[in-house]
């Protein structure tokens, strides 16, 4: 790997800005393979050299993976001048500098995200070309009981609004009653409000909508809303393996 600058490696870790990083190095608590480093623009192989704050080794990875189970009331972006995003939730996390979300959420939407530093992944994770499966759970307004769902799982629908045809897509009801029903929508698509704009088509406005799985990684039932871990290895391979990249 190439050579960084010390206090790019320190800032992209999460330890703060240029400059707070700085305030560190002069104080003496950066160590470079055991020895004290105060000079900023030292330069350091991350994978080769060891790294410490504090006697505490800062561990280089070339990529971090993490499951978020978003809360409604933020939007899906790295920043906003006016709305709190998903990244407020990793401004304490190694190398948040350069941590980004796959995909998007609608602010009022819930559940699976996945953040990451890994580009390529994500660029394909994303991309039509290759039909990524989005399972959501959603509540929606009346009674859905009486609806065929089997053509629009063969045909897609055609959203008059926009003279737009989506891909196919799966429905499971799970139970109905005459105020609301309950259901997971399955989509291959990631255009703007997608599921929101099916059900307002079929006449069922959404109520309520969580994203429950991407491809073959499903939400841990253990994460509360706003918080995350990191994907296993496992994961991560399935993720790859979905996109030729395993």
């Amino acid at each position: 790997m190439k050579k960084i600058r010390l206090d790019r490696f320190l800032s992209n870790f999460g330890l703060g800005s240029r400059k707070e990083v700085r305030k560190l190095l002069k104080q003496e608590r950066i160590s470079v393979n055991d020895k004290i480093e105060k000079n900023p623009s030292f330069h350091i192989n991350p994978e080769k050299d060891i790294v410490k704050l504090d006697n505490e080794p800062l561990l280089y990875r070339e990529n971090l993976y993490y499951m978020f189970n978003k809360p409604s009331g933020y939007i899906t972006a790295t920043r906003d001048e006016t709305l709190p995003t998903v990244m407020d939730f990793f401004v304490d996390t190694p190398f948040s500098l350069n941590l980004f979300p796959v995909g998007r959420l609608d602010i009022d939407t819930e559940g699976l995200l996945i953040i990451t530093t890994d580009g390529q992944l994500a660029h394909r994770l994303s991309h039509p070309k290759w039909n990524i499966e989005k399972e959501y759970y959603a509540v929606v307004k009346g009674d859905i009981s009486n609806i065929d769902f089997s053509n629009y799982e063969k045909n897609g629908i055609l959203l008059k609004k926009e003279k737009y045809r989506t891909k196919p897509f799966k429905v499971k009801v799970i139970s109905t009653s005459p105020d609301k029903s309950e259901l997971f929508i399955t989509v291959s698509e990631g255009k703007y409000h997608i599921v929101k704009k099916i059900m307002n088509e079929i006449g069922f406005p959404v109520l309520y909508l969580k994203r429950v799985r991407i491809g073959n990684l499903k939400l841990d039932e253990n994460l509360e809303t706003g918080e995350f871990r990191e994907l296993t290895d496992k994961e991560v391979q399935g993720l790859k393996s979905l996109v030729n990249l395993a």
